[in-house]
């Protein structure tokens, strides 16, 4: 086989069983290797990538919206089975709204401790 042929690092005259990097477990390590010095170098830096604040967004908002939207469900399944006085799907939207707002302020408070 041609020189030109071998991947890098590769010796012509090596036997095919002892080069390194042919092994069918050798890309995947490969690809493993080039991700983790990746993460490492983005944790080094201390910036965090475009997607992770994305991420975070969506969490927070998602966090916030299903309580709340559970919370009206349920309040306006109540005032169809029930004659109070009293809204209950006013407060239980509010009270969905404090869950989440509470559940909201847990997960960005340990997020930022991550980053402590």
């Amino acid at each position: 086989m041609p020189a030109t042929h071998l991947p890098e690092g590769h010796r012509d005259d090596a036997p095919a069983d002892t080069r390194e990097g042919t092994g069918p477990g050798d890309d995947l390590a490969g690809t493993v290797g080039r991700k983790e010095a990746r993460k490492q170098r983005a944790r080094a830096a201390g910036r965090r990538p475009l997607g992770y604040g994305l991420g975070m967004f969506g969490m927070v908002g998602w966090s916030v919206a299903i309580p709340t939207v559970l919370g009206i469900a349920l309040g306006v399944w109540l005032d169809t089975r029930t004659t109070t006085g009293y809204s209950w799907t006013l407060m239980l939207m509010i009270a969905g709204l404090v869950l989440g707002g509470v559940n909201a302020w847990y997960w960005v408070s340990k997020e930022s401790e991550d980053d402590g």
